[in-house]
């Protein structure tokens, strides 16, 4: 008999760490990189500069801190407000700035998005979670999982940006293991960028062809009028 397939705390942990550096490079064109080894913790806290938490329910239990210096989280948020075309002289140059904070944020509800996809359609389960909401803090903040957990499991993970600043991710969640006990295919994500995106080029191919119809019959019927 073959030996079932074992999805441990760690391959979810990669899940999560691949939206992060899929996210964020994407959406800033900054190559984020995470460290292939992971630290082992007792406890997640949120530190300065400025930092993150999202709760996890459902299919597992778990929360998850991102901890930004401010270097790194003025490296990502700039590069982001570049690649969108915003003016230098409109883009905040201080990590205390309310409009960081926002889009970090923002940028988090993506990756918190695109890993409870993965996770759908990875694990066959569902998860859903709170809306993330970045703060700029100067001082460290414990933060624990109000419900109860049966051995809880913490880690912590390094991450790189492009300027080679650092950020950190924290996971705490339920010790679990997925088993698959069958095959089965993994349905390819959907993009709704994309979705409309292509409905966009395909309605400018049809109202292009339909004018060309309309060029072409009103050509025939002028050849038709002069007897051609």
């Amino acid at each position: 008999m073959a030996r079932n397939k074992v999805v441990s705390t760690e391959d979810i942990l990669s899940t999560l760490c691949n939206s992060v550096t899929e996210v964020l490079s994407s959406a800033s064109g900054n190559q984020i990189a995470y460290s292939a080894m992971v630290q082992k913790i007792t406890r997640t806290c949120m530190r300065p500069d400025i930092g993150c938490f999202v709760l996890f329910d459902g299919g597992f239990t778990g929360l998850v801190v991102t901890n930004f210096t401010s270097q790194s989280a003025m490296e990502i948020y700039q590069d982001y407000m570049r690649n969108m075309g915003m003016p230098e002289g409109e883009i905040a140059t201080s990590h205390l700035s309310d409009d960081v904070s926002n889009v970090m944020g923002e940028l988090m509800n993506q990756i918190v998005g695109d890993f409870t996809s993965k996770v759908r359609e990875q694990l066959h389960t569902s998860i859903t979670q709170n809306q993330p909401k970045m703060m700029a803090i100067n001082k460290q903040v414990q933060i624990s999982v109000d419900t109860t957990m049966d051995r809880p499991q913490a880690r912590r993970v390094t991450f790189t940006t492009q300027s080679q600043n650092i950020f950190y991710l924290e996971l705490a969640m339920d010790k679990t293991e997925f088993i698959k006990l069958h095959d089965f295919d993994i349905a390819e994500a959907v993009d709704p960028d994309t979705i409309i995106e292509n409905q966009a080029t395909k309605s400018k191919q049809d109202a292009k062809a339909k004018k060309q119809a309309a060029d072409d019959s009103a050509d025939d019927d002028f050849m038709s009028e002069l007897g051609l």
